[in-house]
């Protein structure tokens, strides 16, 4: 069996980690590349031209890397396919994608799309915890947390409480006119997108 029979399976990023990737992906102003040739080249220019460290970011052999660049190969396995999109992407326009950032950060925030169970600290029967689905603005302080701990390579887990508290701020406190020392917790995320 070849080293490009003999991949590993894909790491899984959760929900809230998928949905930041994706708005990064909308502010893109020109696309990225799509063969696994042209990603391949790509991504060497940003290792400098080194298939060790190439093929060691992708879990694959040099030779691999080399099949590719080459076009001896073209069409790579699901596991392979899904790396060199993610790499390419985490790549492409850094400097775009840094100043959406920058300004999600400083000054408009975000917009986020939600479907998930909503719980809450407070009791009676309209604050029982249910599915909602919400469409709300997250402050930039907020962004600015959430972008800080995404780059920090925080967990899904790490995110949630985060998300939680922007969208407590936003949509059930009204930004503190309402609702004061509410604490909204949210699990079970069904879908949820952000926008810059």
């Amino acid at each position: 069996m070849s080293d490009h029979e003999q991949q590993q399976p894909a790491p899984r990023r959760g929900k809230v980690l998928e949905a930041l990737a994706r708005a990064e992906r909308k502010v893109f102003t020109r696309p990225a590349p799509k063969s696994a040739k042209a990603q391949m080249k790509f991504l060497l220019t940003r290792t400098k031209g080194s298939t060790k460290a190439l093929a060691e970011r992708l879990g694959v052999s040099r030779r691999t890397v080399e099949r590719y660049r080459a076009g001896t190969l073209t069409t790579p396995q699901k596991r392979l396919r899904a790396a060199l999109v993610e790499e390419t992407e985490s790549e492409w326009q850094p400097q775009v994608r840094a100043q959406a950032r920058h300004q999600a950060a400083t000054s408009s925030g975000m917009m986020v799309d939600v479907t998930a169970y909503f719980g809450f600290t407070c009791t009676g029967s309209s604050d029982d915890g249910r599915e909602r689905t919400i469409t709300t603005a997250i402050s930039p302080t907020y962004a600015k947390q959430i972008l800080e701990l995404q780059e920090a390579g925080a967990t899904e887990e790490d995110l949630h409480p985060i998300v939680a508290e922007a969208i407590t701020e936003s949509y059930f406190t009204q930004w503190g006119t309402r609702a004061v020392g509410l604490r909204a917790d949210f699990t079970h995320v069904s879908q949820i997108e952000f926008r810059f």
